[in-house]
């Protein structure tokens, strides 16, 4: 294992442009488990029932039942070792950016800055009738829906219902950053959730070393994956941080 995690900072070093891809891996050690598991969201609620935003549009007030739970999960995380691993990175200027698919806002609580969100933020509220938008801390959630300041109609969170379209804006600058990356780091995701899932492909067609950091093997392990770090990543993410920082001390 440390031979690997050397391997993998030594090639971090080496990068000009190293970006992360996250998934919800990265926060089951912050206390938010992955929707799709045991305990996670769906198992409580229908999908198709509940976060779809047809559904939404027809009963804002049922579906807010669902995103109540979703945000007593969310607003109660804190960062874990693994974010706080990525945002010494950042700081450090070996990681550009990161390209995730949580909505917990725990990547930008732990100090990352350049961040794009597949899949939205749970912290902002947004309009659909009006456009207008805010910040969930602009009102206090006491088991009502909040409502828009301007028009009076139920807010959305901003978060990706199903039958909704993927950012533009965080599509095209998500390729755009996978094309120019020499090295990409996938971070507690399986990757098998499109568009999510093309960023590390199109990272290693254009010559990225792709570092795989997750708790079991997964499609990319055996295809793309050039360094597989097995285990809980709040343990890897801070090793391979403690790695590169003796490594650069080795340099200077």
């Amino acid at each position: 294992m440390d031979e690997l995690v050397r391997k993998a900072a030594l090639a971090i070093m080496g990068s000009v442009n190293c970006i992360a891809l996250t998934g919800a891996g990265i926060s089951v050690e912050s206390g938010i488990p992955d929707f799709r598991s045991a305990g996670g969201l769906w198992s409580k609620y229908d999908p198709m029932e509940y976060a779809h935003i047809t559904a939404f549009q027809r009963n804002p007030e049922k579906i807010w039942r669902m995103i109540f739970d979703l945000l007593d999960l969310t607003r109660s995380a804190r960062p874990n070792p693994a974010h706080q691993a990525l945002a010494a990175l950042e700081r450090m200027n070996y990681l550009k950016s990161i390209v995730t698919q949580n909505i917990d806002n725990l990547h930008q609580a732990a100090g990352n800055e350049n961040v794009i969100e597949f899949h939205g933020n749970a912290h902002r509220l947004e309009c659909l009738e009006c456009g207008a938008r805010y910040d969930i801390n602009d009102f206090e959630l006491a088991g009502v829906p909040p409502a828009c300041r301007s028009c009076g109609t139920i807010l959305k969170p901003s978060v990706v219902f199903f039958g909704e379209m993927i950012p533009h804006d965080a599509l095209v600058n998500a390729q755009i950053l996978a094309q120019n990356a020499d090295a990409i780091l996938v971070i507690g995701t399986s990757a098998v959730v499109y568009p999510a899932s093309g960023i590390p492909y199109i990272a290693r067609d254009h010559g990225a070393v792709v570092i795989e950091m997750n708790i079991e093997e997964t499609e990319l392990t055996g295809s793309i994956t050039d360094i597989f770090i097995q285990g809980p990543v709040g343990e890897t993410l801070p090793a391979l941080l403690s790695m590169i920082e003796m490594e650069s001390k080795k340099k200077s």
